[in-house]
């Protein structure tokens, strides 16, 4: 069992994204705060899948190969339906569109390097990234639903500060981090590019 939780954690990030990006189409808190939960779940098992893995010596060609899939489906299913549902519109909309163009850069540029037998390692500044991220879509699928919690915790801080924005500031954050990486890696790539 212990062999295959990595796994199972991976595949249950794919299973319950229908039911998170359906809540959406629920209205109320109770539904959002449900979103809410489920992503925090897939956020955290997008951490321990790789970790236990590695840890235990139990990394596999399935869970390499699936692992970063899971990701992208996730990021661009929820960056969709964010946009969708207005979470992200206007000038919001850009962070989204640069984490997305680059998630297909790099997708891409790594299945050429590939057959090359020419790995692009993942930066501790990319690591960053999906931290700023992970967070920023937690604070956009709680919506105006989490300004209470906001203001509440952080109210003293910021007063009137708005879950939404915060999400909105942060995924911008994290795409400015995203322009730096996606460059590193393309650097990387035209090197091996004929």
């Amino acid at each position: 069992m212990l062999r295959q939780l990595p796994n199972i954690l991976t595949v249950s990030r794919i299973l319950l994204l229908p039911v998170l990006i359906g809540l959406f189409f629920v209205p109320g808190a109770m539904a959002a705060w449900w979103a809410l939960w489920i992503y925090i779940f897939c956020a955290v098992t997008d951490f321990f899948d790789g970790y236990l893995a590695r840890k235990y010596g139990t990394t596999s060609g399935f869970g390499t190969f699936l692992d970063p899939i899971s990701d992208k489906i996730m990021v661009a299913s929820l960056l969709m339906a964010l946009a969708t549902f207005d979470r992200l519109d206007g000038v919001w909309l850009i962070p989204a569109i640069i984490i997305l163009a680059r998630e297909f850069m790099v997708s891409g540029l790594r299945e050429y390097l590939g057959p090359r037998n020419v790995k692009v390692p993942v930066s501790k500044l990319a690591k960053w990234k999906t931290g700023f991220q992970m967070t920023a879509l937690g604070f956009l699928v709680i919506g105006a639903y989490g300004d209470h919690v906001m203001q509440t915790v952080f109210g003293f801080i910021a007063p009137g500060i708005s879950t939404l924005l915060t999400g909105q500031i942060l995924l911008s954050v994290a795409a400015v981090i995203t322009l730096i990486t996606g460059w590193n890696y393309l650097k990387v790539g035209f090197k091996h590019i004929d």
